[in-house]
């Protein structure tokens, strides 16, 4: 098929989302109430800061905003992740990053597929953080070896799927009606099945184990366990979120409240009970329950850069070795307190961030042709002195596996009755994924780097012109 018949990546993406986010809101109403709430806040905090709405409309599009979600789920085998890969491609979305959860006690290691482009992330940022099992993190060899053949035995995409993703790769993309066929076919996936694959007994061996691993291998698709929309004022939803009939967690995941938000901070409401059935010794159902899904929001803040990383998290291992937060919230005010004046050691202000290089920034052209014929012979830092350039902090668009680990754990119980200690292997998560992943400090310092080349080549076109 001709490329220029082809449905854009970017708009399957955004499809998909929409349809992921309809799906969610009826299977778990609390969602829909999440939503409503967010865009109120949203809204309030956009009317009372003119800064933030310039500061946004100059680095994304306020729209985007409002649409934006990240998803999670967790696969079971190799295979799946490597097909999740491809399926995840049509879409326009790459394997960003590499996350080791083992290292907070969750037997899992991640990556997130996203756009990586800044004009895609402008139409549509959807992103989905994607775990693989850690079986070898199992202790129980026989436990283990179950689990590995329940995994085996089944299949998660559809054979429509499968074959729909095929025709992208073969042909460059799909026609309007196969992305449709698509979406709806790859949702199948994500969609949750209360019909368990194991017994009531292996089911509650594998919860032993971990809840995460009963959650991974007791059911025949890996459905979407939280879907999440970005607020502006994530405290003000945490505040907010009781009225709504919503009970959130003890405490927001990541750095404190900051006039100028860094990486990624988030909360969520808790874990719902579901209504399952599990087969008995002759194979008839038998009604019980399973808690996974929940519903979360996340506020997003600058990317930080290699150096500003490694502040973040010096910064939050002191705090953390003082005051770890308890589950059930009893410390959260020891906590917050603790977190703010570990972080009273890093700057609070764009240009003292900007400076002592700790994020990413994007530069555009403020001014007129009059400010680029002024601008003749300029460096960046006389350009923006001037006021002929201005920087806005490029968004974070990734995660945080302590944060992540944290939400986890929060919604699936931290009694697990095995612990695991931190075990990265970006070689084995890559050989399954079957590509290597991207590295997100690289793609934020080429996005920062291509802004200056263009302020640049602008301002001596208009000084050329003048």
């Amino acid at each position: 098929m001709p490329a220029n018949r082809c449905v854009s990546r970017d708009e399957i993406r955004a499809a998909f989302s929409a349809a992921m986010s309809a799906m969610y809101r009826a299977e778990v109403p609390a969602y829909g109430t999440l939503i409503s709430l967010v865009t109120k806040v949203n809204a309030e905090t956009l009317s009372r800061d003119q800064a933030l709405r310039a500061s946004l409309e100059a680095t994304e599009t306020i729209e985007r905003i409002s649409e934006e979600r990240h998803g999670a789920i967790r696969l079971g085998t190799a295979q799946e992740l490597a097909m999740m890969r491809r399926v995840f491609a049509v879409m326009g979305m790459l394997p960003v990053g590499y996350y080791d959860l083992s290292e907070a006690g969750v037997p899992v290691h991640s990556t997130a597929f996203r756009p990586i482009d800044e004009a895609a992330l402008k139409i549509n940022p959807f992103r989905v953080f994607t775990s693989l099992l850690r079986l070898d993190l199992i202790d129980d060899a026989e436990l283990r070896e179950e689990a590995r053949r329940i995994l085996a035995a089944r299949r998660i995409f559809s054979d429509a799927a499968v074959s729909l993703v095929e025709k992208a790769e073969r042909d460059g993309g799909l026609s309007r009606e196969d992305a449709g066929l698509f979406v709806l076919e790859v949702l199948d996936t994500f969609r949750w099945h209360d019909q368990a694959l194991v017994d009531r007994a292996l089911y509650e061996r594998l919860h032993a184990a971990h809840r995460l691993i009963a959650d991974v291998v007791s059911f025949r698709g890996p459905h979407i366990n939280h879907l999440t929309p970005r607020t502006l004022d994530i405290d003000a939803v945490q505040e907010r979120m009781p009225g709504e009939g919503i009970a959130p967690k003890a405490i927001v995941e990541g750095p404190p409240t900051r006039a100028c938000p860094v990486l990624l901070r988030q909360t969520s409401f808790k874990a719902i009970e579901e209504r399952v059935s599990f087969r008995d010794a002759a194979g008839d159902p038998q009604a019980d329950s399973h808690t996974a899904r929940f519903g979360e929001i996340e506020q997003r803040g600058i990317a930080l850069t290699p150096k500003g990383r490694a502040l973040y998290d010096r910064l939050l291992r002191q705090a953390r070795a003082t005051v770890r937060p308890a589950a059930d919230g009893s410390n959260a005010d020891a906590y917050r307190a603790t977190l703010a004046a570990s972080f009273e050691a890093f700057p609070d202000d764009w240009n003292e961030i900007r400076k002592a290089g700790l994020g990413y920034f994007l530069y555009t052209v403020e001014a007129s042709a009059f400010a680029a014929a002024k601008a003749t012979g300029m460096d960046m830092e006389d350009l923006i002195e001037a006021g002929v350039v201005r920087f806005d902090p490029i968004v974070y668009e990734d995660f945080l596996p302590v944060s992540a680990a944290g939400i986890f754990q929060s919604n699936l119980g931290d009694h697990a009755a095995q612990d695991f200690v931190a075990s990265p292997n970006q070689r084995l998560f890559e050989q399954a994924l079957g590509a290597p992943v991207a590295n997100e400090f690289q793609l934020y310092a080429d996005m920062e780097k291509a802004s200056a080349e263009r302020c640049l080549a602008a301002l001596r076109e208009g000084a050329a012109a003048a």
